[in-house]
């Protein structure tokens, strides 16, 4: 992606590192919705990270459900450093540019989009919905409007996921940015209340076509993205499919532990993510991810 010397995003909330929180410029007047529970937590984790580190994902997922908080041994944070600063720039231009699209669309529907926040830490992070660590990899919050994550988790996206790119970075915040659009339509909320009358497996399936519903919103931003001069280069696309397709629950399952327990699913597999960012993509427009009709996921 050529991202450099593009416009970066006000809304951001950088609370890396042990410098007192500081809160970047918010244009003034800026609405904030209230949300819905517990916002879905990052792409990755929940089915990855929390396998790799032997821990059942689906109890991560209660825990943090619960409000709730999950700590490992160890700090996967990243100190402050040139690198990590330019990933800063690097996130605040995608969620700028997130910004433009989702506004366009919001616009053309007749409203106004209310944009999140993106608050940048390092360790561990309080939140609306709860405590949070960096194990816990890049979520949304429903309950506050706003995005979180650990720039060390794009290190574990590379390095322990395979999943190396700019814009597999890019994927993954604009996957979040489609679970703040759920929010704002109201399907998160939704999603949420019902989810207390299922079973663990029903919830699961359900929450699979929350997740899949995310990653199609993605893809629109990438469809918007792509119609601009200069900004997505050859092989962008092909680096977001590969990083759908190393998180899905099946391929994450089967590297962990040698099998899969399909009903255990709460992201869809590697095939469904990649099919929906694709859907996404190639229409560019919200009817085309409606994921709780379709047949055939």
């Amino acid at each position: 992606m050529r991202w450099k010397g593009r416009r970066g995003s006000s809304n951001i909330d950088d609370r890396r590192g042990s410098r007192p929180r500081r809160r970047m410029r918010v244009p003034a007047g800026r609405r904030v919705r209230a949300g819905g529970g517990i916002g879905l937590t990052g792409l990755v984790v929940i089915a990855g990270i929390a396998w790799m580190m032997g821990v059942n994902p689906l109890t991560l997922l209660s825990q943090l459900d619960a409000g709730g908080s999950y700590e490992p041994g160890y700090d996967t944070s990243a100190p402050r450093s040139a690198a990590n600063d330019e990933t800063a720039q690097f996130v605040s231009v995608i969620l700028a540019d997130t910004e433009n699209t989702w506004s366009e669309i919001f616009s053309g529907l007749g409203g106004d989009y209310p944009e999140p926040t993106l608050v940048l830490f390092s360790g561990s992070v309080s939140s609306a919905c709860g405590y949070a660590s960096a194990a816990t990899g890049p979520f949304y919050c429903g309950a506050d409007d706003k995005l979180y994550i650990d720039l060390s988790f794009y290190q574990q996206l590379a390095r322990q996921l395979n999943a190396p790119g700019d814009f597999a970075q890019a994927y993954v915040l604009a996957h979040e940015v489609g679970h703040h659009i759920q929010n704002v339509l109201g399907i998160l909320p939704e999603f949420h209340k019902i989810r207390r009358t299922l079973s663990k497996t029903e919830a699961n399936a359900l929450s699979v076509r929350v997740e899949l519903q995310a990653d199609c919103y993605a893809g629109i931003w990438a469809h918007f993205a792509a119609r601009q001069q200069g900004f997505v280069e050859e092989g962008d696309i092909e680096e977001a499919l590969n990083a759908a397709s190393r998180i899905g629950d099946d391929t994450l399952q089967r590297q962990a532990q040698g099998y899969v327990v399909p009903e255990s699913f709460n992201h869809g597999t590697s095939a469904q993510r990649a099919r929906w960012f694709r859907r996404g993509f190639d229409a560019g427009q919200l009817d085309a991810c409606d994921t709780f009709k379709a047949e055939n996921l």
